[in-house]
């Protein structure tokens, strides 16, 4: 079989010290490989952001191993971890982190600013990206004046300026009422399926997880191998 994209090999994290020392992970082991869509399960507090965090090298294990296609994580250099998380990972998260007074093309095209991409290539790509998610009539308004729905596919089109081969979502569709969210999931999934990007979703939504090809289960900081894939049954019309 392939190498893994993602390899977590008993990795964990811990907040504070002493007393006030608080496991957030304690352990978890997972394989992610090219193309698939992965949902972290679990309630508020159970420590599946933080190994999204982990598996997206924003943050570091304290104990434990995570392998990048192979490689042994501790063993990237800072430029090379800069390059995964700008050109190789894609983000989205459930507060959007839209700088409110730029325009809804300059917040796409920042992953390529940061990449040192010129102006004419960024502006190129940056319009693919909101025509693919039908909002480049939307380029030059400000992002604070756009609705949720919309704010929520800007923030996915950033995520797609660099071609991924990883969409991280934390939440997708915590912020948006149904009809909108069932839209930004279809795109994610659509994605997922046409583009071949690998897609790890962080999410207590049982709907949203069961449209994915496999779920990872976290409670208190630990994988819960207990909890069956069966418990959660498919919603009616999603796709497998």
């Amino acid at each position: 079989m392939s190498v893994p994209v993602l390899s977590a090999q008993n990795i964990g994290k811990s907040y504070g010290s002493g007393a006030n020392r608080f496991d957030a992970l304690k352990g978890a082991s997972l394989d992610i490989h090219a193309g698939e869509s992965v949902a972290i399960v679990g309630k508020s507090g159970s420590g599946k952001s933080t190994l999204m965090h982990l598996l997206a090298l924003l943050d570091d294990p304290d104990s434990g191993t995570l392998l990048v296609e192979g490689t042994d994580a501790r063993k990237l250099k800072g430029n090379e971890v800069n390059r995964l998380r700008n050109q190789d990972f894609g983000f989205v998260f459930q507060q959007f982190f839209l700088t409110a007074n730029a325009t809804v093309l300059e917040n796409v095209v920042l992953p390529l600013k940061i990449a040192g991409v010129g102006p004419k290539e960024r502006r190129a790509r940056g319009m693919a990206a909101l025509e693919q998610l039908e909002l480049a009539d939307k380029a030059k308004n400000k992002a604070m004046n756009l609705s949720g729905g919309q704010k929520q596919r800007a923030v996915i089109a950033r995520a797609l300026v660099n071609n991924p081969k990883v969409i991280f979502a934390d939440e997708p569709t915590g912020n948006l009422d149904t009809a909108t969210g069932a839209v930004v999931e279809d795109i994610l999934f659509s994605l997922n399926k046409n583009e071949g990007i690998t897609l790890v979703i962080v999410t207590h939504d049982v709907d949203l997880a069961a449209r994915c090809d496999r779920r990872i289960f976290i409670r208190d900081g630990l994988e819960d191998p207990t909890a069956s894939p069966d418990a959660i049954s498919k919603p009616a019309g999603a796709h497998a």
